[in-house]
């Protein structure tokens, strides 16, 4: 019996040392980051999506955490990043909207690069 236990230990090991090195055998996607001094143009689509042209060919889609107010109206919004001027997740930035009683901070909770057929993909109005 005591063998059986210890047979089944060891094929226990065995499988959870190899399931870490099958995952580390897939290389993890590139970061897709941006500088913000690079970005063009804006448009909103709807109120807690912000779609992002970057440079001249790139365009990114920033998901905000709440509405934020005026996006969808607004001609002009400023992209503030924190810690580095990179951009690569939510938590490198924030969008500020003006408004008639001040700037409004918008938290950005996701960043993503759009393919060229999602941005073919776009409503009208929503490409930057």
């Amino acid at each position: 019996m005591r063998t059986k236990v210890l047979a089944a230990a060891a094929a226990a090991l065995i499988a959870a040392g190899a399931a870490p090195a099958a995952a580390a055998d897939k290389p993890s996607p590139p970061r897709q980051c941006f500088w913000n001094h690079q970005v063009n143009s804006f448009a909103a689509q709807g109120d807690r999506t912000v779609n992002l042209r970057v440079g001249v060919k790139d365009y990114y889609q920033l998901q905000l955490f709440s509405p934020c107010p005026d996006v969808e109206w607004t001609q002009k919004i400023a992209l503030i990043s924190r810690g580095t001027s990179t951009i690569c997740s939510g938590l490198d930035a924030e969008v500020v909207t003006p408004s008639p009683i001040g700037p409004q901070k918008c938290l950005v909770r996701n960043v993503r690069k759009l393919t060229p057929a999602e941005v073919a993909a776009l409503p009208k109005g929503a490409k930057p």
